[in-house]
């Protein structure tokens, strides 16, 4: 597979990496994004994955809350100027309500509800459709979450890009601030036994690449290596210590490094029972333009012309 400038500049913006470094990865991972990613973080440590979370995909996070009953939603557009549009704001508002209010069973049960607005409708989908045609850009809801149990509910939105909320028994301001946490640190579980097993597969498998890595050059320096023993202890410590960082409990509170958002919620007296975080376009990977191409095509263009 041809290895494109467009790809070694999107890996680059993932990883942070030398230009020649992400090159050499995506031709040993045969253009496999995340296989190059992967080779980055074995060969290079946390280097790589300083840029991982950033997103290209534009669009907005809303919510709605309404006592015990609550929805997070994601709505994706094409350009971050039609994110700022007050009427696509305007559509997702109403899409995080009605998602709240009617319990639709996934995306296509929600396009299929009533709403009204500019005159299009009378259904979600009419009014995506309409708001396409004036706005003169595609957009699409996602996904959404909706709570309804009985628990208590804190929203946090980080402007439009981010939002967090939290169910939980106890004090709405310390709610508030998880909710805040969770934005500012993106855990991917409430706890470390909670963190899902292919994410923990993955870092162990990083590990051991890296120790492998370690152990060669070692090898070609003609220094000490370490024992079997050791480096077993080595990888195993390194999953331990992602595993606390990637979990909501084990993570140092944002407003008091010194105590744990465990310890923050036992002293407030409060439980958080589970969250949800939407970053947007987060998993979405959005075509890269390959203008050196583009520029050809026009001139060879104009050159038949």
């Amino acid at each position: 597979m041809a290895i494109t400038a467009s790809m070694v500049a999107e890996l680059r913006a993932k990883t942070d990496a030398p230009m020649m470094e992400c090159k050499k990865a995506l031709t040993e991972a045969e253009g496999n994004m995340e296989k190059a990613e992967e080779l980055l973080r074995v060969k290079l440590g946390s280097k790589a994955g300083k840029a991982a979370s950033r997103v290209t995909a534009e669009g907005v996070v809303a919510n709605f809350i309404d006592g015990t009953t609550g929805a997070l939603v994601e709505v994706n557009c094409e350009t971050d100027f039609v994110s700022k549009n007050d009427l696509f704001l305007a559509f997702c508002n109403q899409v995080a309500e009605l998602v709240a209010k009617h319990n639709p069973a996934d995306v296509a049960a929600l396009s299929a509800l009533p709403l009204s607005m500019e005159s299009f409708g009378p259904t979600v989908e009419d009014v995506r459709a309409g708001l396409i045609g004036k706005i003169g850009e595609n957009m699409s809801i996602r996904r959404f979450k909706r709570y309804s149990e009985g628990g208590q509910l804190a929203a946090y939105l980080h402007g439009v890009r981010i939002g967090v909320v939290v169910e939980y028994v106890g004090d709405e301001t310390a709610a508030k601030d998880v909710a805040m946490h969770i934005a500012a640190m993106k855990p991917v579980s409430l706890s470390s036994a909670e963190v899902p097993a292919e994410l923990v597969a993955r870092e162990r498998s990083v590990a051991t690449a890296k120790a492998d890595e370690d152990r060669k050059i070692a090898e070609a320096a003609g220094k000490p290596v370490q024992s079997d023993e050791i480096v077993a202890k080595r990888i195993e410590g390194g999953v331990q210590k992602y595993l606390k960082e990637v979990s909501l409990f084990n993570q140092s509170f944002v407003k008091n490094d010194k105590q744990t958002v465990e310890q923050m919620l036992k002293a407030a007296d409060t439980t958080v029972k589970g969250f949800t975080l939407y970053v947007v376009g987060e998993g979405i990977e959005k075509k890269a333009d390959d203008f050196a191409a583009e520029v050809a095509a026009q001139v060879a263009a104009a050159k038949g012309a």
